[in-house]
């Protein structure tokens, strides 16, 4: 066996994650919900300091006060990843029954906000590694904390700019019921603006009708929809084909007015195989067409650069490790995660975690207490097969 009996210093796991959960680390596109996350990094960065790793704090180009970790230890080729994004979405305070930056426990179950997604995958990793002896590590193994996936993922870009290679196999702590996931559907959202000409809603000629040209472009947009879903297909997901939302839409100021402005804002996710940047080219030729006759301007804009699905060979070694640690075949989800981004680094990664998918991002977010043990079972077995 390769674990000893745990330092005096290290806090039980219900501390470590009380102080998590009372830690703030929202992040958002809206700059006045969004926090730092520089106070969670700080405590994994004492915690793993105190197993032992080597820990680098990482600043983030271009985002101040945003930071990824880097804890490692071990050397060689191959080794295992275990990563997880430090930050949680904002949060509703008056919908919750408890205070959602305060660990409670009820009916079995930890409540707070990142419980599920995914705070507390941090403090179950380290609970796994107690007493681990780092000098008996044949690979290594590298823990990666990172800032602000729920908003513009820089963190996960970040580390993917630094074109360092971290190891072989890598495993995200998102919530996934205990599952194993292999592959999922990428985000992209596009806003669509036109520009048409106001006037006196009495003479249609004085003007340009922004609203009416969105609604020869809702048509055009529905039309590829069926496209795409004609030529593209997955059974293996719950939801087989590509999907494309029509979330919002505003246009005009008054009934007696011709609409001058329209903006349309849609959802988009991909499956494995297709290209984000591709999807938008095509986008915007069909809309181009669609309009070229007409007095309306066009303008496309992509509020962030989207996240690219994501595909794990069935046959990786840790798909295979997974599948037999908990007795699940790999599957899919709709969400998407930085397991492209890790892709790219020459990982090859799963998603594995023991919170739910249907607790992420809402009130009472919450983790069953059944889940503690085989998550911490299951990152040990990982570091045996891996690293030991």
């Amino acid at each position: 066996m390769n674990w000893r009996a745990m330092p005096e210093q290290q806090l039980p796991l219900g501390s470590m994650l009380g102080q998590l959960i009372a830690t703030p680390s929202v992040s958002s596109i809206n700059p006045g919900w969004d926090q730092s996350n520089r106070d969670v990094i700080e405590l994994l960065s004492l915690w793993f300091e105190q197993l032992g790793f080597k820990v680098e704090v990482l600043p983030i180009p271009g985002s101040p006060d945003k930071f990824n970790l880097v804890a490692s230890a071990g050397s060689g080729p191959d080794g295992l990843i275990l990563s997880g994004h430090t930050d949680t979405v904002p949060f509703d305070e008056q919908l919750w029954h408890t205070d959602p930056l305060r660990l409670t426990e009820r009916d079995n179950r930890y409540y707070g906000l990142g419980t599920s997604d995914m705070k507390a995958f941090f403090a179950l990793t380290i609970e796994a590694l107690r007493g681990l002896d780092l000098r008996q590590l044949k690979r290594p193994l590298v823990i990666l904390a990172t800032a602000d996936e729920e908003s513009n993922m820089c963190g996960a870009q970040s580390l993917v700019q630094s074109s360092r290679h971290f190891g072989r196999h890598a495993l995200i702590g998102e919530p996934t019921g205990l599952r194993p996931v292999r592959m999922h559907k990428g985000v992209s959202m596009e806003i669509i603006r036109l520009q048409g000409r106001s006037g006196h809603s009495s003479n249609p000629a004085l003007g340009v009708s922004a609203l009416e040209g969105m609604y020869l472009v809702i048509g055009e947009i529905l039309a590829w929809r069926r496209e795409l879903q004609s030529r593209f297909r997955n059974p293996l997901f719950e939801v087989e084909v590509p999907t494309l939302n029509l979330g919002h839409i505003h246009g005009g100021d008054n009934p007696n007015r011709i609409c001058g402005q329209c903006e349309l804002q849609i959802d988009l996710r991909p499956l494995p195989g297709m290209k984000i940047d591709t999807l938008r080219v095509e986008l915007s030729s069909r809309l181009e067409r669609l309009l070229q006759k007409s007095e309306l301007k066009l303008e496309l804009v992509s509020p962030f650069d989207g996240i690219p699905a994501m595909e794990t060979a069935a046959d990786a070694e840790i798909v295979r490790v997974t599948e037999t640690l908990t007795g699940h075949p790999a599957g899919s989800a709709a969400f998407g995660t930085e397991a492209p981004y890790l892709n790219r680094l020459g990982a090859e990664t799963i998603v594995l975690g023991p919170g739910d998918i249907d607790q992420a991002h809402q009130p009472d977010e919450f983790l069953g207490l059944e889940r503690i043990p085989p998550m911490i079972g299951l990152l040990r077995n990982m570091v045996r097969h891996f690293c030991l």
